[in-house]
């Protein structure tokens, strides 16, 4: 009941308020070119309470996910209405098409707005990321089988080029791996005085199918976490504690701790760490415990997963929020690419359903400003989306408003007829698929 609850919340959160933004973007420009509102309602279904003002019913309707704007003539295919008078000057059609062009731009661009408002907002006031996610890509540790230590990656190599990333950043190098399932990653790496080509080529993995190579970004080896009743903890390992050898060895990394002790099984280990900036010695006795349903490892139960967090001047933030927006969009038409193309799987997409679970553990589990740094995300990728040249969408609204004002004459209706038929059910299939996937990504793992 708790869990359909904060599900509930986090739909209205979340889908309700990038339509509704993106629904106002509409709105706000109808109005301002004198395009007559008839309808703005916050919510969809029954109206439930509202007022009249002008031309326009303000409501509130049964259904708090997101709202929905009607304007005088138009409808689903943009086609007149022959109950609207030719002459009526409120009416969508009526208006020149550098203003109706102007209308349906204004939607996706209510969403991207609000993503860089919203992204300036938690850049200035507590941005928590995982730490190293903003500097130079050094390699801190590579796992044994995985790409990334099968290309001939060693800790310490520095990436001085991804793809066509220059003096990439780990987010650049993670986002391009994401999105490069099986297919040859080029990089530019210094080891030393030496500047190598090498190729990795990231393996599929998990449910969605992304890129992984199997490595992590150099950065301190820092207790974040203790398990109850384990080794660490009644050894007198402290949250805070960073540990600087393992019996007199660098190790930076839980996966290359966890491989260590599987060769060392219940000897006891000595942890040089610091606390406090003061030296100490600890001498832990390893325990073999369940990692999951299938394996056992030898284990002394801490995690490490250090953060930064950032507080920016406004100025500063709102700068990091326009460029975050432009690498992900970039990111998002490249994932695009790769999906037409068919080297990117599509089971990367998510649709509604999947944004809703993920909205509900977001509002359960995370705070506030992971809330909006999500909300932001999904309002910039809803945005380009409908960017998209599908008729149907405001994409296909746009794309045919500038065919017309190249040709100076209006699209044949019945040719616009067969465009939005053709793209209505290319859309349907479409939405099959991802609510497909998102089911799927719901049912347990064999």
């Amino acid at each position: 009941m708790t869990s359909a609850f904060y599900t509930l919340v986090g739909a209205v959160l979340v889908l309700g308020v990038m339509v509704l933004v993106h629904e106002f973007g509409h709105f706000a420009a109808a109005k301002l070119l004198g395009v007559r509102v008839e309808v703005f309602s916050i919510g969809f279904g029954k109206r439930l309470f509202g007022f009249r003002r002008g031309d326009t019913d303000y409501r509130v309707s049964l259904l708090p996910l997101g709202g929905y704007v009607k304007m005088t003539g138009v409808n689903a295919v943009e086609l007149p209405d022959p109950a609207v008078p030719a002459n009526d000057k409120g009416a969508f059609l009526n208006h020149p098409r550098w203003q109706r062009l102007i209308i349906a731009v204004a939607g996706p661009l209510a969403n991207l707005i609000l993503a860089v408002a919203l992204l300036t907002l938690v850049f200035s006031v507590h941005h928590e990321v995982p730490y190293g996610l903003y500097d130079p890509a050094v390699v801190g540790w590579c796992a044994p089988g995985y790409p990334a230590e099968k290309a001939g990656l060693k800790e310490g190599d520095q990436i001085l080029q991804i793809g066509d990333i220059q003096n990439p950043t780990w987010q650049d190098v993670q986002n391009k791996i994401l999105i490069s399932p099986n297919q040859p990653v080029a990089l530019r790496v210094k080891r030393g005085s030496e500047v190598l080509p090498i190729t990795l080529v990231p393996k599929a993995d998990g449910q969605q199918q992304t890129g992984e190579v199997g490595w992590l970004p150099k950065r301190p080896f820092i207790v974040t976490g203790l398990e109850k009743n384990m080794p660490g903890e009644q050894a007198g390992l402290r949250i805070g504690d960073q540990i600087l050898t393992v019996d007199g060895k660098a190790i930076h990394a839980t996966g290359a701790m966890q491989a260590y002790l599987q060769t060392t099984k219940t000897q006891p280990v000595r942890l040089d760490i610091l606390r406090q900036n003061q030296p100490l010695t600890l001498t832990i006795t390893p325990k073999l415990g369940q990692l999951d349903a299938k394996t056992q490892t030898y284990r002394i139960g801490f995690m490490s997963e250090p953060v930064q967090v950032e507080k920016l001047p406004v100025g500063e933030a709102f700068s990091r929020s326009v460029n975050e927006c432009k690498k992900l969009s970039g990111l998002v038409f490249e994932l695009i690419q790769g999906m037409v193309e068919r080297k990117v799987s599509m089971k990367q997409m998510s649709g509604p359903i999947e944004i809703v679970r993920v909205s509900g553990e977001m509002v359960h589990h995370r705070s506030l400003n992971d809330l909006m740094g999500f909300i932001a995300i999904i309002s910039l990728q809803l945005g380009l989306f409908n960017l998209l040249p599908i008729p149907i969408m405001d994409g296909g609204l746009i794309a045919l408003l500038l065919v017309e004002s190249v040709m100076r004459r209006d699209i044949n209706e019945a040719v616009k007829l067969r465009l939005y038929q053709a793209a209505f059910v290319c859309l349907v299939l479409f939405a099959g698929m991802v609510i497909f996937n998102d089911v799927m990504k719901m049912l347990p793992r064999q």
